[in-house]
C-alpha cells in the first residue's frame, strides 16, 4: 500500500510539474533501463506503437541491461502518466527515469 500511496503521489506531483511548465500538445522524452531482453525491448516499442516515436537504445559496457529513450509527442501530462504505468504494469523490473 505505501508504494502505491508514492506512486500516486510522484505522478501527481509530475503531472502538475508538467502542466505548470509546458504547453500542450508537446514533445516528451522518455528514459527507461531494463535488462537486456528482446521480447522486453519488442514491449516496449508495441505500447508506444502508433505515437510516431523516435528510440533509441543504449546497452551498458556489459550488455547486460539497456537504455531506451524514448521522444514522442504526447497530448496531456494525463498521457504521459498512462504510458509510464503501463510500461511498469508490464515489464517485470523496468526503471523509469
Amino acid at each position: 500500500m505505501k508504494s502505491e500511496q508514492a506512486s500516486n503521489k510522484f505522478y501527481e506531483k509530475l503531472k502538475t510539474q508538467l502542466y505548470d511548465t509546458t504547453s500542450w500538445p508537446s514533445a516528451y522524452l522518455f528514459k527507461f533501463i531494463i535488462e537486456t531482453d528482446k521480447k522486453k525491448i519488442k514491449h516496449i516499442e508495441r505500447i508506444f506503437n502508433g505515437l510516431k516515436s523516435k528510440f533509441n537504445f543504449s546497452r551498458s559496457k556489459n550488455g547486460k541491461y539497456t537504455s531506451i529513450s524514448i521522444n514522442t509527442i504526447m497530448d496531456t501530462p494525463e498521457d504521459i502518466i498512462d504510458k509510464y504505468k503501463e510500461v511498469s504494469k508490464n515489464i517485470e523490473g523496468v526503471i523509469s527515469l
